[in-house]
């Protein structure tokens, strides 16, 4: 299936934490699966620098701190050449604060990998609202690097994804399929529903049994394309009745990689608001990826 990501480097913020190598390695993988390359970049503010000390001398700072970088940037491509030797890697330390730098480099791009932590100038990428920031205006798919590495047979878990039953959800389903295409792997397509919704004054009025089949119709309406374009994909349908934060983060123990949607320009989906977001960015057991409503990601 051809995918509007060929010709488009996987991008990676990079600092030299634990987390950002992690992401590197999740990043070196994907780039040789789709035969993509990868942009390796450390943001770095020098208006953030300390005051320069009188034993390292005017300049010194600045020129040791470019040293330190560098031999980050460098560790993170001996990475890739371990993992991905065929996968051709740019790197680079581009001038700025993080949101805004990384915000540009995903033009153009295939998809941002972030780490889940960070130091320095990638420092607190999950923090507040600079991930929502990054991943409601990046103009490519965010994916972040969730969890504790797994050993070789988690390659044989499904993709998971949140469909939350309107158009929003599109693109989320175009990406999660096209992933789990390029692995091999089963997808699971997750939509939930919440008697919450409800007053409780009319919920023994409620066929519930009826209303359980019309959100079962609801997903299969929303999977019926793309099972059309990815007919080696084996889908399984889940219509569960809970809350969504709960459910998703619960089956993603059991999933390599989690793909939620995004309507952008700052406003998050119902299965990305407040402490959605929150429980899916922050407590999920994978990897995330978060595809904004209006990103193509797959022809």
């Amino acid at each position: 299936m051809p995918s509007s990501m060929v010709g488009r480097p996987v991008v990676v913020g990079v600092d030299g934490s634990p987390a950002a190598l992690a992401a590197v390695r999740w990043a070196a993988e994907e780039a040789r699966r789709r035969g993509l390359a990868m942009r390796l970049v450390n943001a770095f503010s020098w208006s953030d620098v300390l005051p320069v000390d009188d034993a390292v001398g005017p300049g010194g700072h600045r020129e040791m701190m470019l040293r330190l970088i560098r031999d980050q940037l460098g560790a993170a491509s001996a990475v890739v050449e371990r993992i991905a030797p065929e996968v051709r890697v740019e790197r680079d330390v581009v001038d700025g604060h993080p949101v805004p730098v990384l915000r540009g480099e995903s033009e153009g791009t295939a998809m941002l990998v972030l780490g889940g932590r960070g130091r320095g100038g990638v420092l607190g990428l999950l923090v507040g609202s600079v991930a929502a920031s990054l991943a409601a205006h990046a103009a490519c798919p965010v994916v972040v690097v969730r969890g504790t590495e797994r050993d070789r047979s988690s390659a044989e878990l499904p993709v998971l994804v949140g469909v939350d039953g309107s158009p929003d959800s599109e693109a989320a389903v175009a990406f999660a399929y096209e992933a789990a295409s390029v692995r091999g792997v089963p997808l699971v397509a997750v939509h939930t529903w919440s008697d919450l919704m409800f007053d409780s004054r009319v919920s023994p009025l409620i066929d519930w049994e009826a209303l359980e089949t019309g959100e079962r119709e609801l997903l299969a309406e929303r999977l019926a394309g793309w099972t059309e374009k990815y007919p080696d994909v084996h889908v399984q349908r889940l219509v569960l009745r809970g809350l969504a934060a709960h459910t998703l983060v619960d089956h993603a123990d059991r999933a390599q990689l989690l793909v939620v949607g995004s309507r952008g320009r700052g406003h998050l989906t119902s299965m990305m608001f407040g402490s959605v977001s929150h429980a899916v960015l922050h407590r999920a057991p994978c990897p995330v990826a978060v595809v904004r409503a209006d990103l193509t990601t797959a022809a």
